[in-house]
């Protein structure tokens, strides 16, 4: 942060009563973002109805449209989290993305809808960067399992909340308005995203009141002030747009070799998101078009292509750029095979977890009879109460573990992703809407013990002043892969064939054996890594 903020910085008691309410305050901004981001996926069938729009349509909207602008701005926001003041930087985010939420709430055509998602991502960009990196200088290291468990819980609190509430206020106001009077004309689903939108401005003014701690204390690594965090997080930006990362090329007098890779990758990217789009155009007899730019008009596989196509790109952008300007950083975050590995883990599972729970709910009240508000109060039910259960059991298990065994965050990990699947297919083979829930229970308790143990271990695998641009790579990564892949597959899948969304969402697990090959790697790779940390970062230029 600029010496002037770090002097505004407290030095607050590691795991005291300041530190339990910032991890109250960072859980609750957390698990808003996810009910903003999520409640889309309850209001599917209602806006598909009002919009006209299909399934695939949809997954671009929940996935790609968010995902890209929440994964590129991650990156310069992740930036400024590790130079800037952490709570003030959270404080604006969560007022501005609940401004774009509320906006959904006038949405009267797919392009309004889609800028509303487009803001949503960029304000929830800096959520998990700086929040993360903000808890870790209010709890001692040992303790970082359970505070990745809290934001785990952060996420099902948030995943639960969407679809209850989104459900629930979308048929109350339809109910209380069934003549047609509703104020603003406005829908069910659309008065949903307003009300959704609201306790976001209280947590605004809560977060912007909480003390700075200082960086790196409760690794005894305090940092030294960062004169210009804006000035470095513009660069960030300037470094990973598609044309503008040339100029920064040219500023650093980047080798040839950086040229002919970032040239080659723009022309293979584009050249692929062209073959894939008139691929997944083909599979259906009627693509509709999602979004009119002019005279072109691109359908729903056109967009999905052509927004993870320049995902794909941005990547190989700032791995280039933080190769140019911070090689510490990139010894680090990039290079480590750890770091790597664990963040392969996280894109692979994230395909997963954003395909399944993007259409469950749906799912359900497709497959089973009862009302739809019924089906989605019961499952957000099941998510909250699981989605709490089971990083409570993750979080401390992690730490104790690690402390016992070389790589032990890993074997619960392992453990987690690899009994999942089989429990997947249980559960949405099952024959009754009690066998479903049945199922889900135990596949849910299981597969949410994943996160904490990752969390916790790529926040030890990087210095201070890096945990809000590994974050920052985590959600760049986990977002094109996942939330940008993981929907739109089940939603075109399922569009093939003929509706058919149960099998569309057990064929994400194509991926489920990669994970377990690279965790049972990761068991072994973690030990031999962390203690080289220091090493690693003074060996690429870092000053002590």
């Amino acid at each position: 942060m600029a010496a002037k903020d770090q002097a505004s910085a407290s030095p607050i008691k590691l795991g005291g009563p300041m530190a339990w309410y910032g991890l109250f305050l960072v859980v609750m901004t957390t698990a808003m973002s996810m009910v903003d981001r999520q409640i889309l996926a309850i209001l599917a069938p209602r806006i598909k109805a009002d919009l006209n729009i299909g399934d695939a349509e949809m997954g671009v909207l929940y996935g790609a449209v968010f995902g890209l602008f929440y994964s590129v701005f991650s990156l310069p926001l992740g930036r400024l989290a590790d130079g800037w003041v952490r709570t003030r930087l959270l404080s604006i985010s969560i007022f501005g993305w609940s401004l774009m939420t509320a906006l959904a709430g006038f949405a009267n055509g797919f392009g309004m809808l889609a800028l509303s998602r487009l803001g949503v991502g960029v304000g929830e960009a800096s959520s998990q960067p700086a929040g993360m990196s903000l808890l870790s200088d209010l709890f001692p290291k040992k303790q970082r399992g359970m505070v990745s468990a809290a934001m785990a819980i952060a996420v099902a609190l948030g995943l639960g909340g969407a679809i209850g509430l989104g459900a629930v206020i979308a048929d109350v106001w339809e109910s209380a308005f069934a003549e047609g009077n509703a104020p603003l004309g406005l829908k069910g689903w659309q008065a949903a995203f307003l009300i959704a939108a609201s306790p976001g401005i209280l947590l605004s003014f809560l977060l912007l009141k909480l003390p700075e701690p200082l960086r790196g204390a409760s690794d005894g690594v305090l940092t030294k002030p960062d004169p210009a965090p804006f000035r470095a997080s513009l660069d960030t930006l300037l470094g990973i747009l598609p044309g503008f990362v040339w100029f920064e090329f040219v500023r650093r007098k980047a080798p040839a070799n950086i040229w002919i890779i970032n040239i080659g990758a723009a022309i293979a990217i584009t050249a692929l998101s062209i073959f894939l789009t008139h691929w997944t155009n083909s599979l259906r007899p009627v693509n509709p078009t999602a979004l009119r730019l002019g005279g072109l008009e691109l359908t729903g596989n056109a967009l999905q292509w052509s927004i993870t196509g320049v995902g794909a790109y941005i990547v190989i952008c700032w791995m280039q750029s933080l190769a140019l300007r911070d090689r510490p950083a990139f010894a680090v975050i990039i290079k480590q095979p750890s770091v790597a590995m664990l963040i392969a883990v996280a894109a692979l599972q994230s395909v997963i977890n954003y395909g399944i729970m993007s259409w469950s709910a749906v799912y359900a009240i497709q497959n089973f009879e009862g009302s739809q508000t019924t089906i989605a109060v019961q499952f957000s039910i099941l998510i909250t109460l699981l989605g709490i259960v089971g990083p409570l059991i993750a979080g401390p298990l992690s730490d104790y573990m690690n402390q016992r065994f070389k790589g032990g965050r890993m074997y619960l990990a392992l453990f987690a992703l690899g009994v999942s699947p089989f429990l997947a297919f249980a559960v949405y083979k099952a024959p009754t809407l009690g066998g479903f829930f049945t199922w889900f229970v135990f596949y849910s308790l299981v597969l949410t013990m994943w996160l904490p143990p990752i969390y916790a271990s790529l926040l030890d695998l990087v210095l201070p002043r890096m945990r809000g641009a590994v974050m920052s790579y985590y959600i760049l990564m986990m977002t094109i892969t996942g939330m940008g892949m993981g929907p739109y597959a089940v939603g075109m899948i399922s569009d093939v064939n003929e509706g058919n969304l149960g099998d569309a969402i057990l064929s994400v697990y194509w991926v489920a054996p990669a994970i377990v090959a690279l965790l049972a790697i990761l068991v072994w790779r973690i030990p031999k890594d962390e203690p080289q940390l220091l090493e690693r970062a003074r060996a690429a230029g870092e000053a002590d």
